[in-house]
């Protein structure tokens, strides 16, 4: 079963706006490409083994594109090895210095973050530029509500809406100038209500990708809050062609509340997307902590599948009904399981997790080997 069928269910439909595609390194950004999720190292960059066993674990998550700090010379010393370490492409994030987004390029960077009008001079961009030309990397402008610049802060007296896309808009013209084109822009605020509207107003003043976030968004519970709501409401919009939740919290959890978004809004389906109830007294086993258990030991499965975990037959069969594999609580320690939405068998308590395990095993090797005989058909 699938939980997107837009030509039975319209209303799931989500309209994307149209952009214009760019590439980061060999992942396609923007068109009809799949929405990427990104997230950053939080490691000393010059530090090359911490920094590639943090991006091992994010790539176990299943990031698409990775961003790490060059602040210094240091840093971007040390990007060579990491490049060649990554299996996913590394966006470089350079702040102030020219020289270090030179670096940067040449030591193999994908993309480079930057403010043009943060680098200096129109000889120090035109050099950052022509670097980025050189060796096929990207640009990703990014504009942030708390370090907008003085005369845009003068003019609209606050960060606002105006200013950020204002800014934006100067940045690209920076690049466009220079016949740069492989850009994509982010207008980031850490309000809510600010980010969402600054993306829809630069939405509609540019074909450009766009890269979506609410930044400084807080702790693992609140900032998932936080971004859930802020990039829900763009993604839901058809805005953003790849995301960053930026959490205070490891980056491999950004990566996974990221695809959980995606995955809420049928826009990507990777992994495990699990069905649960909140549990009452009604339940037949503990559901916390079964889902908990479940989530954990089925990270490592990338194969898009549903799982229901229902305490209780109230709801149970008809989730069951709409999921590939399904639980649901009875009696005496005894649950009732569904394949492919049908009742098939029971099993006892002390058995259920290792069991849901192997069966949701069994199924994603079941679709990987129906999608190969198809593939290879075709």
């Amino acid at each position: 079963m699938t939980i997107e069928n837009p030509s039975l269910r319209p209303w799931r439909d989500i309209d994307r706006r149209k952009s214009r595609q760019i590439m980061v390194g060999d992942v396609p950004v923007g068109g009809d490409a799949p929405i990427t999720v990104q997230t950053m190292t939080n490691t000393l960059t010059s530090d090359a083994k911490a920094t590639i066993d943090q991006i091992r674990r994010c790539e176990d998550a299943g990031v698409d594109i990775i961003r790490v700090s060059c602040p210094d010379v240091e840093s971007t010393a040390a990007l060579k090895q990491i490049v060649r370490a990554s299996n996913v492409p590394i966006v470089a994030d350079i702040h102030f210095h020219y020289k270090r987004g030179i670096e940067a390029a040449e030591a193999g960077a994908a993309c480079l973050r930057i403010n043009p009008g943060n680098i200096g001079s129109s000889q120090r961009v035109r050099e950052v530029i022509d670097a980025a030309k050189s060796n096929g990397c990207a640009i990703r402008i990014g504009v942030n509500a708390g370090s907008l610049e003085k005369h845009l802060l003068e003019k609209y007296g606050e960060p606002c809406p105006e200013a950020l896309v204002e800014s934006a808009l100067d940045h690209i013209k920076i690049l466009q100038d220079h016949d740069f084109h492989e850009y994509k822009v982010a207008v980031k605020a850490s309000d809510v209500f600010l980010a969402v509207a600054a993306y829809m107003q630069l939405a509609d003043a540019v074909d450009c990708p766009l890269h979506v976030g609410v930044t400084e968004a807080g702790g693992l519970i609140g900032g998932t809050v936080k971004s859930s709501i802020g990039i829900g409401n763009l993604l839901w919009a058809g805005i953003g062609d790849t995301i960053r939740v930026s959490l205070s919290a490891e980056p491999e959890e950004e990566v996974r509340v990221g695809y959980e978004m995606l995955k809420s809004l049928g826009l990507r389906t990777r992994g495990v997307r699990v069905v649960s109830c909140p549990s009452c007294a009604r339940q037949g086993f503990d559901v916390i902590r079964t889902v908990q258990k479940l989530e954990e030991r089925l990270q490592h499965i990338r194969t898009p599948l549903s799982l229901s975990v229902l305490g209780c037959v109230v709801n149970g069969p008809g989730e069951a009904r709409e999921t590939d594999i399904g639980i649901t609580g009875g009696g005496k320690g005894k649950h009732m399981v569904y394949l492919s939405g049908v009742t098939d068998h029971h099993v006892a308590d002390e058995d259920m997790v290792d069991h849901i395990v192997k069966l949701v095993e069994a199924k994603a090797a079941e679709i990987e080997a129906a999608n190969e005989t198809l593939e290879a058909a075709e």
